[in-house]
């Protein structure tokens, strides 16, 4: 589905369809913005071809799974980024691939799915008059979707809270499962983070001279997409280093009860052991053991061994106990 919003050199705005494209091309001054949900592939690669889009940047919007990224163009700035379409509170997530061409007075936007951030914009571009500025509306929109990400995100940190005061109280095998999960997932959403962190920088780093010289006030709408998107790669960061943590500290404390009840068993081996040899010595049957035949032989080693096991307790009750 291809669905336009036009706004005419006399100001006149106008929504509709692919026809409105060849109503801004013969406007000459007026700003346009398109949407491609969900299009074929092979009709979306000609109509962005037709727009002027480089080759190279169609390729990279139909390419599955491409890391977010952004690159400038001739008659283009693209950026490259995961919306969200699903975030659940186990932190499983369902993201797809949106692509943003910001041009001189054109906005042309390609995702498979519907995405809230387009959609949010949608109905808000004609009140905030953002067609007039391609560049500005695109960060809006990367903005939004980083917003539901942010979120998400800080509705997860009651959990940990918890997960936290379980570990501390009554820590077991199943809490530790579930901070495995959530820390492998929070793996997942450090990596796209840190690569819509990477993305902004560079935007901010070197900002097109088309988007500067646009009606809006790109840099300081960078800069702000910048913190969100920082502030969320750290949060990520933390509470999957909090994880880490309560992990480690659940395995020190497995290994301490672990080294405390061998060290016990250790100890009782020890005290036992001299007495088995003493008892195995004792209890071969041969005819010409001198203290086979002792009136009182039973009592003395038995008296023997009681006080072999009394100094072995005793040693091991001072040192290790």
């Amino acid at each position: 589905m291809i669905r336009t919003q036009l706004l005419t050199a006399a100001g006149e705005y106008i929504t509709g369809g692919e026809e409105l494209v060849q109503r801004w091309h013969a406007d000459g001054n007026g700003f346009i913005w398109i949407d491609l949900l969900g299009e074929d592939a092979a009709h979306e690669n000609n109509f962005l071809l037709s727009m002027g889009c480089h080759p190279l940047a169609v390729e990279d919007v139909q390419r599955f799974r491409h890391p977010p990224k952004t690159e400038t163009f001739d008659n283009y700035t693209l950026i490259l980024y995961r919306g969200l379409t699903e975030f659940n509170k186990d932190l499983t997530i369902q993201q797809m691939t949106i692509a943003l061409f910001a041009g001189e007075r054109c906005l042309i936007s390609c995702h498979p799915r519907h995405s809230m951030g387009v959609n949010h914009y949608w109905g808000y571009a004609q009140q905030e008059n953002l067609l007039v500025s391609p560049g500005l509306l695109a960060s809006r929109i990367m903005r939004f979707s980083v917003g539901r990400y942010l979120e998400a995100i800080l509705a997860f940190e009651p959990s940990l809270n918890e997960l936290e005061d379980a570990m501390q109280e009554k820590p077991n095998d199943e809490v530790m499962r579930e901070l495995i999960g959530y820390q492998s997932r929070l793996r997942k959403l450090k990596r796209i983070f840190s690569y819509h962190e990477k993305l902004v920088t560079n935007l901010l780093t070197d900002i097109p001279q088309q988007l500067i010289n646009e009606d809006g006030d790109i840099e300081h709408a960078l800069q702000d997409l910048f913190e969100r998107c920082e502030r969320l790669h750290g949060l990520c960061t933390m509470y999957y280093e909090i994880c880490g943590d309560l992990i480690n500290g659940y395995l020190s404390i497995s290994s301490h009860q672990l080294n405390n009840t061998m060290r016990v068993l250790t100890i009782i081996t020890a005290i036992f052991v001299p007495l088995t040899f003493i008892a195995g010595i004792y209890g071969m049957n041969f005819d010409n053991m001198p203290e086979l035949h002792t009136p009182y032989g039973y009592f003395y080693t038995l008296a023997g061994m009681l006080v072999i096991a009394a100094g072995f307790g005793f040693v091991a009750f001072k040192k290790w106990l």
